[in-house]
């Protein structure tokens, strides 16, 4: 078990989910229960499920836990490309959230590939 707080992947995922949930408070009301709850849950997913998997006993239990955040990270990615072509989010918002999600996909997959190379 380990503090999840320590991972880089965490931090990063956890500053994403705070921009997303700053985002989707100026979404349309009318999407308060549809594109904006399904983002900031797809967000959350991500960091609840690396602190999860750190709660776990084992490495391949911690490994499955990260490839479901990688999963919700994939979901918030198409969310957001579907809330800018909405017209949701600006242009450069857009490419920084973008850009965040991607780089903790890359975080996410390098992690896994380091602990399937530690068994």
């Amino acid at each position: 078990m380990q503090d999840f707080k320590k991972l880089k992947v965490w931090e990063k995922a956890h500053q994403l989910t705070l921009a997303v949930y700053k985002a989707t408070a100026r979404f349309p009301k009318e999407e308060l229960y549809g594109l904006t709850s399904q983002t900031r849950r797809a967000a959350t997913s991500i960091v609840s499920n690396i602190a999860e998997g750190c709660g776990r006993t084992g490495r391949a239990e911690f490994a499955r836990f990260l490839q479901m955040a990688s999963g919700s990270a994939s979901e918030l990615e198409y969310q957001l490309f579907l809330a800018h072509d909405l017209g949701f989010l600006r242009d450069e918002e857009y490419r920084s959230l973008e850009g965040a999600v991607v780089e903790v996909k890359r975080m996410l997959s390098s992690l896994m590939q380091r602990l399937r190379s530690e068994n």
